[in-house]
């Protein structure tokens, strides 16, 4: 059974392109209105358009820089003057780095950092007071696979989800009985322009993509669930790996994962393919 949210105003970040956009498309057509967030205006606007059109549901958009100090209360802050009550929070706006630690600018993994960790928990803290006093609404933080292992050549990308993860588990369990629901979600490799933004594919070292439309259906499907767990995996393949993980020692697995994010095993892979 597909539940409408049509007493819900989501506010979602990162809802430009990829996963973000999805979950807008998705909640739109089960009714719930929108708060989007992301940099790019010019997306916001154009998806808004398309989803009132489509679905006749109020859409606000806020063009918004999350790696702000401030940017919790900004946001809400921002929301309050337009008169707008947040019952539901999806936090999914996140980037990534790959490469030497050592060859890595300050200023960039300082911004990653701001993005992947601290926006996430300002958002929350901000605006979990109107969430709870609503009622029936939730809150999902968008980790990924790579808060499972450490992530050697995107070290701080791997630990800021590994935050993501643990964060919201614990706040999932503060949160019982109250009404709201909270869970992590976490993509593997997933066809969006994630790649695109740190210049390579060997960020996801060749994995096979699911797409942004299967990982939302996955979080919507854990949602409609009567008692959600703390967190969930998307796909199969992705569940088994994070479980088989845990059968290994801590060195064993980070030995693993750096021969896994090794370009070079690409480049050899990609160098027998051509022949």
């Amino acid at each position: 059974m597909v539940i409408a949210y049509n007493a819900q105003t989501v506010l979602l970040t990162g809802a430009s392109s990829g996963i973000g956009r999805s979950f807008a498309i998705a909640l739109a057509a089960r009714g719930a209105d929108l708060v989007l967030v992301a940099r790019r205006a010019d997306r916001l606007e154009s998806l808004a358009t398309e989803l009132r059109d489509r679905h006749g549901v109020t859409v606000h958009t806020f063009p918004f820089d999350l790696s702000a100090p401030s940017a919790g209360a900004d946001l809400r802050d921002a929301a309050a003057q337009r008169g707008i009550r947040v019952t539901s929070l999806i936090n999914n706006a996140g980037f990534g780095s790959f490469g030497p630690f050592t060859d890595a600018d300050p200023e960039h993994l300082a911004r990653e950092v701001a993005v992947d960790v601290s926006a996430p928990v300002q958002l929350t803290a901000a605006f979990l007071p109107q969430i709870l006093a609503a009622g029936g609404g939730f809150v999902i933080n968008v980790a990924s696979m790579a808060a499972y292992a450490p992530s050697p050549r995107m070290a701080v990308y791997g630990a800021a989800k590994a935050f993501v993860l643990s964060f919201t588990e614990a706040l999932w369990a503060e949160l019982r009985g109250t009404g709201v629901t909270v869970f992590a979600l976490s993509p593997g490799a997933t066809s969006t322009e994630f790649n695109q933004v740190i210049g390579t594919d060997d960020a996801t070292a060749g994995a096979r993509m699911r797409t942004p439309e299967a990982v939302v259906a996955t979080a919507l499907d854990h949602l409609d669930r009567r008692d959600p767990s703390p967190s969930v995996i998307d796909g199969r393949g992705n569940r088994l790996s994070a479980n088989a993980v845990r059968l290994l020692t801590r060195r064993a697995t980070v030995s693993l994962m750096r021969r896994i994010t090794d370009p070079s095993r690409r480049d050899r892979e990609r160098a027998r393919a051509a022949k």
